[in-house]
């Protein structure tokens, strides 16, 4: 019994491993897509959704059926899902790609783990009360980091350009509502049904501000799988191993294991793009990435704090 819950817990750990990874390495490849090959920002964020909406719908289908159509029979159900895909979706994907085409890969998926800090203030000031001791230690860190991320402790000048900047803190923002707006939706009709939805309705709005046929850049071998890259293994693939991760794991731990992500993104652009990070935006990486650690910390009780994954 022990084994097998220990091979259970491993194959979770290698899938919200694996899915994180992908996640940052696709962030670096759409880095390279829109620098080097010069595609748009604007393509790219509105085939990305409707490719990856039709494909994680489809795979509902197969396995739920009518479930895929009716949320959309209850009227409330319908109007959350076009909130959540429009106001929701559409800015996280797109603040995500444009902090990446402004800046790069590492800063903008470092920036955008400030997710759940904006969270953890909406929360205490929604439910006025006082910030508690953990609480107030994430908000000092990730404010910290990114002062140290993007000034390199100099107060007197960014080492980012300031749109990079604007659409990082706007992506933090953006997975905030992203990740509170649809809980209600979440546990009614599960996040494959919900997520390929938003993905999909959010990418038919997203083409009256860009059609999809409307092509740039430069096409080559290398332009064309790095975006198949982006939406199959990026998008799809990724997600599906993160919503399996946790059938073995706890959703604390699934959190503080997504770290990779950014991290991955960090090493890789460095590596293969030449981004340079020096040792106080490295400090003001991590800064940012504990809070995660620190928000999935459990009880004394054993009970894991409350959190609101995306």
């Amino acid at each position: 019994m022990m084994r097998e819950k220990k091979i259970t817990r491993t194959k979770g750990i290698i899938l919200i491993l694996t899915g994180s990874i992908l996640w940052g390495v696709s962030g670096t490849v759409a880095q390279y897509v829109f620098q080097e090959q010069h595609v748009s920002v604007e393509w790219l964020t509105a085939v990305r959704l409707l490719i990856s909406g039709m494909l994680l719908l489809g795979f509902s289908y197969r396995k739920e059926k009518r479930n895929v159509w009716a949320i959309w029979k209850d009227k409330k159900d319908a109007r959350s899902l076009t909130v959540f895909s429009i106001i929701g979706m559409v800015p996280l994907q797109y603040s995500f790609l444009a902090g990446i085409q402004h800046g790069n890969a590492a800063t903008a998926t470092v920036l955008q783990f400030l997710g759940p800090a904006v969270i953890t203030c909406y929360l205490a000031i929604h439910s006025k009360r006082v910030p508690t001791l953990k609480e107030s230690c994430v908000v000092f860190l990730a404010v910290l980091g990114t002062f140290l991320l993007v000034t390199h402790g100099d107060i007197h000048r960014l080492s980012i350009s300031g749109w990079a900047l604007f659409w990082g803190l706007f992506s933090a923002v953006a997975l905030a509502f992203y990740t509170l707006q649809p809980h209600v939706l979440l546990a009614k009709w599960g996040a494959n049904i919900v997520v390929g939805w938003g993905m999909l309705v959010g990418g038919l709005a997203f083409s009256f501000i860009h059609p999809p046929w409307e092509i740039e850049g430069h096409w080559s071998f290398s332009t064309y799988a790095g975006v198949v890259f982006i939406i199959l293994f990026g998008t799809l693939i990724a997600f599906y191993f993160y919503l399996e991760s946790l059938r073995y794991l706890s959703a604390s731990e699934t959190s503080s294991l997504s770290s990779a992500e950014p991290l991955s993104a960090a090493f890789l652009s460095v590596i293969w793009l030449g981004v340079t990070f020096d040792f106080v935006q490295w400090i003001g990486a991590l800064f940012i990435i504990s809070t995660i650690f620190i928000l999935s910390a459990k009880k004394k009780d054993g009970k894991n704090v409350k959190e609101m994954g995306c």
